[in-house]
């Protein structure tokens, strides 16, 4: 059992491995770049949609099932069938147990999917992360790991939370009080957006400076998890009933655009920013050098993934 509680908040800059600078001008460019797209992604929703979601919230209960359910049992299920160490093993399962990330309301506006829906289950997914995420952890982790080792990174889980509804929030007021206007930001501003944060990815890769000492067998994790997590949430939407087309209505009588996609790119695309607060809160340097790869593999399937979707 690994029991060694390793706090390296103060050692370890947001983006494992880089330099202070480094560190902060990327995060600066990558935190406008993301509010710049879920702005424009706000653009395209309409509340009496989101609204109807909230009061009928079947979607959305499929989607935490998926979130909370599927992904951590997954990440559990992967670690014990490879042959990884107790630092990696747990590395996995923290990815497995974050909630859904901003990059899944890009990819489902791109595919023509329930942009509504992915917007409210991310949000409440990550409301929902200050418990389901230390629940998670507490239960699969517990064959590697004292309890109560591993830290929450409560503020940042806010922070995340509060850097989503406000842009999104003024892009829905956008689309209400200016919907023409809407129209032209929601198409040049979330390519340029996306662009940007898919070239910070490429930037991130090329500036890391730690040592990556990563066996194959994290590499295959970090390369099949999100399409198990995507298949998982797509199979588990179709057998619940969740309408895979345009021409089904669900109970608030609005059209619905492939609910099934949409809660599959929310099952498949794990908030990273959160992934890595709690790898660094958890890990020494050493140990997060052995682990990082799983963070850069499953980003980068997750995107390719995202990508051949819209092609």
């Amino acid at each position: 059992m690994w029991s060694n509680c390793k706090s390296n908040v103060s050692n370890v800059s947001m983006l494992a491995g880089f330099t202070t600078n480094h560190n902060q001008h990327l995060t600066v460019v990558l935190m406008a770049a993301m509010s710049l797209v879920v702005f424009c992604i706000g653009c395209s929703a309409e509340v009496r949609k989101i609204w109807g979601h909230l009061r009928h919230p079947t979607g959305i209960l499929v989607g935490l099932l998926c979130q909370f359910g599927i992904m951590p049992l997954t990440a559990y299920l992967l670690a014990l069938g490879f042959s990884i160490t107790s630092v990696q093993a747990i590395a996995v399962i923290i990815l497995g147990s974050c909630p859904g990330g901003i990059f899944s309301n890009i990819i489902t506006y791109w595919i023509d999917g329930d942009v509504e829906l992915s917007i409210t289950m991310t949000s409440i997914s990550t409301l929902l992360a200050t418990a389901g995420l230390p629940l998670s952890l507490y239960i699969y982790t517990q064959g590697w790991i004292a309890a109560g080792c591993i830290q929450i990174p409560y503020l940042q889980i806010g922070f995340t939370f509060i850097t989503m509804i406000i842009p999104v929030s003024f892009g829905i007021v956008t689309k209400y009080k200016w919907p023409k206007a809407a129209k032209i930001i929601l198409k040049i501003g979330s390519a340029i957006g996306g662009l940007v944060i898919m070239g910070l990815g490429v930037i991130s890769v090329l500036l890391e400076k730690v040592r990556w000492n990563t066996s194959w067998p994290l590499l295959v994790i970090g390369g099949v998890f999100p399409i198990l997590g995507g298949l998982a949430g797509f199979g588990i939407a179709v057998v619940l009933q969740q309408p895979l087309n345009r021409s089904e209505t669900c109970c608030v009588g609005l059209n619905i655009y492939y609910v099934c996609r949409t809660i599959a790119m929310e099952t498949g695309a794990q908030n990273m920013h959160i992934c890595l607060g709690v790898l660094q809160l958890v890990f020494s340097l050493e140990q997060l050098a052995e682990v990082i790869m799983v963070t850069v593999m499953y980003s980068s399937v997750q995107l390719c993934g995202g990508l051949l979707l819209v092609l």
